[in-house]
């Protein structure tokens, strides 16, 4: 059974829910465990008003009993405590279209005569039972010592420095600054420029990078498009909202490089076969290499800002300015654990389909297994063969 999730929810609606199916039977998982991503998600430098109201706690409403998950689907439900400030009132109808939102292609596709539907669906305040979700898989990674990180490289225009910086350090510097970013010179460029952000009703966007280690080789497959890991990998970083562009490793650089530089050359190590480099981010034909997986995503500047935009208001048809409504001014700090989520949910799932079985005690010798199984033994015959006689 593939593992596979499923979110409902509106941004001032009554909650976020989200179901969870596939996870196996005999992971220990309490509340408290998933607060401490949902604690990550809420804070950082650039985070609006909303932060300021919620307390967001993901109640486990079925699938785990005494504290172990049961082999059932995980239900987990988030209140909105700012649902209890729109109850009830009449709302204005939103007619006035942000560029670079769905509001448009959204009212168009759906046949809406208020733009709201849109807006409160597409929020980013979904991506809070994706943070749920994703701490759950997180653990199960754990289990295996598969750990995930994240930080952020880039803030409007600012880029840290990082080289010879492990990823070990880099996280753990990370989730000590309110900017996630590892270096402190470059934290204190960004902090400055959300402030003039702020000051001049605009939004900035930046670069997130998330580092996976401890990760087996085998996940995903070379033999259909969509089961490749990396393509996988890219659909689900591509679904959180405002990430416009990803790479594996470094892809972008690797263009500008001749063949015999772009790749990880292969050379005998104390342990057997190890790579020079790991330039293609952990993941080769679409299958992982033992390597540490990581990729990069880019996140525009969110289209709500204070400062207006020029759109057309869709009840008179007469130019206008687009209408604010409370957001973040950056959210790229905050976005890096849903990054980290949306990541650990696909890597659970491609463990899960790589070890089969239903659960935690029966995975955990396939998976000893599994990580035995290096380059190191690899031998081939280097006899030809005749694949088609």
């Amino acid at each position: 059974m593939p593992l596979r999730y499923l979110t409902a929810s509106e941004s001032h609606g009554p909650a976020l829910t989200a179901i969870l199916e596939g996870m196996p039977a005999g992971l220990p998982l309490d509340e408290d465990l998933i607060a401490l991503d949902l604690v990550r998600r809420q804070s950082g430098a650039g985070t609006g008003d909303r932060m300021a109201i919620e307390k967001d706690r993901a109640q486990i409403l079925a699938g785990v009993m005494e504290g172990v998950t049961t082999g059932a689907p995980i239900a987990l439900q988030l209140i909105n405590k700012d649902h209890a400030n729109w109850k009830g009132k009449a709302v204005p109808a939103y007619t006035t279209p942000r560029p670079g939102h769905a509001d448009l292609a959204a009212a168009v596709k759906y046949g809406y005569d208020d733009i709201r539907p849109a807006l409160e669906r597409a929020s980013a305040r979904e991506t809070a039972a994706r943070v749920a979700v994703g701490a759950v898989c997180r653990a199960y990674l754990n289990t295996f010592g598969i750990t995930v990180g994240g930080y952020v490289t880039a803030i409007g225009g600012h880029a840290a420095t990082l080289e010879g910086l492990s990823f070990d350090h880099r996280i753990s510097r990370a989730r000590a600054s309110e900017t996630q970013c590892p270096d402190p010179d470059t934290a204190d460029l960004i902090t400055k420029a959300i402030g003039k952000a702020h000051d001049a009703g605009e939004t900035l966007g930046g670069i997130i990078e998330i580092a996976v280690q401890g990760l087996p080789v085998g996940l995903g497959s070379h033999v259909n498009w969509d089961r490749r890991l990396d393509a996988r990998l890219a659909q689900a970083v591509l679904g959180v909202p405002a990430i416009k562009g990803v790479e594996i490793g470094n892809a972008f650089d690797n263009t500008g490089k001749p063949g015999t530089l772009a790749h990880d050359a292969v050379i005998p190590g104390p342990d057997g076969l190890q790579r020079r480099s790991n330039a293609c981010g952990g993941v080769e034909g679409g299958i992982s290499n033992g390597e540490p997986l990581w990729l990069r995503a880019a996140m525009k500047p969110i289209p709500s800002t204070r400062k207006g935009q020029d759109t057309v208001n869709l009840a008179t048809g007469a130019v206008s300015l687009t209408y604010y409504e409370r957001s973040d001014v950056c959210p790229v700090p905050r976005a890096v654990v849903v990054l980290e989520a949306v990541v650990a949910i696909v890597l659970a799932d491609a463990l899960m389909e790589k070890l089969g079985g239903d659960s935690i005690a029966e995975m955990k010798p396939r998976f000893d297994i599994l990580r035995r199984a290096t380059f190191a033994d690899v031998r081939m015959t280097g006899q030809p063969h005749v694949f088609w006689p």
